[in-house]
């Protein structure tokens, strides 16, 4: 099997993807142009990692995805375990043993109104070798588009639908030679997260970082609290400004594709890569290659993913 997952095309490529209970060979695995997900953005999906074989979080991430199917009406026909089971199954006949795995369901095609009653529920699982998304730094631009208002639109889920803001945030900030963008919350007052990532800063020694009202609030964030609280360290959820975040000390991103990544440049603010950073990498990394790690953090401070 080719690993080049940076220059291969998602549509040609050896291995399997499970699609709706089956194994199917990858370049067979495609959908009808006219399916409703693709055109009215029903689609919820997850993005995880595995480690030496081990997925992290492989149930709170199967747990979001069935909450994030039933805040849009997608109602995923396969239970927490089984979807866990098939993620397994899916990362053994594909032969990784670290890599990164998407799981999404949609609606299907048979009809095309708005309308998505009666529409047939789809759910795939496909996995493939992917390094940390945003290399060793990353440089963001504040950006004109903004977090979207929760009575509006299903923040607190991993929803298709949410991210076209999010591709054009990314977008416009590559195009000004960045790597993401930094969107602000709805108001356009306080600091809300990245294109894919959620933010922290550090000022005094003490970590902060944006109160989850108008994002996702994500299970690798989660984990960064959590670690904090672990281990003693001083960390607060609270609004942040754009001006404090530029007066920071530090400041990271995490998220499953990006683990805990160091953000160098903001606007034209530069950061360096303080101990506080590298203390969460050094943590993040530990416990995503520890399931018994894993568990004793899970039973000492349980996850919220089915509130995203």
């Amino acid at each position: 099997m080719s690993h080049n997952s940076e220059k291969q095309s998602f549509e040609d490529r050896d291995g399997v993807i499970w699609i709706n209970g089956s194994l199917v060979p990858w370049r067979e695995a495609t959908i009808h142009s006219l399916s409703h997900g693709l055109h009215y953005g029903g689609c919820v999906f997850e993005g995880e990692r595995a480690f030496q074989g081990h997925i992290f979080l492989s149930n709170e991430h199967s747990e979001r995805l069935l909450f994030s199917g039933r805040e849009l009406g997608i109602e995923i026909p396969y239970t927490t375990q089984e979807l866990n089971d098939a993620k397994d199954e899916v990362l053994k006949k594909n032969g990784f043993q670290n890599a990164y795995i998407r799981a999404f369901a949609w609606r299907g095609s048979e009809q095309l109104g708005l309308s998505a009653q009666g529409l047939k529920i789809h759910v795939a699982i496909a996995c493939w070798e992917w390094p940390s998304y945003y290399g060793d730094g990353l440089t963001l631009q504040t950006s004109r588009w903004r977090a979207p208002d929760p009575k509006t639109a299903p923040t607190g889920s991993k929803a298709a639908c949410n991210y076209p803001t999010h591709t054009m945030i990314k977008d416009e900030a590559v195009a000004n030679g960045y790597g993401d963008g930094l969107m602000l919350d709805t108001e356009g007052k306080y600091v809300a997260e990245a294109s894919g990532a959620n933010i922290f800063m550090v000022k005094d020694g003490t970590i902060k970082t944006p109160i989850p009202r108008c994002f996702l609030n994500g299970l690798t964030r989660q984990t960064v609290i959590k670690i904090a609280q672990r281990d003693g360290l001083n960390i607060e959820e609270c609004d942040i400004t754009p001006d404090e975040l530029s007066g920071a000390d530090e400041v990271f991103v995490t998220g499953t594709a990006a683990n805990v990544t160091p953000v160098t440049k903001i606007d034209n603010t530069e950061f360096d890569v303080g101990p506080m950073t590298k203390q969460m990498q050094a943590a993040y990394d530990s416990i995503t290659h520890s399931p018994e790690e894993e568990d004793e953090l899970r039973a000492k401070y349980p996850y919220d993913a089915l509130k995203g």
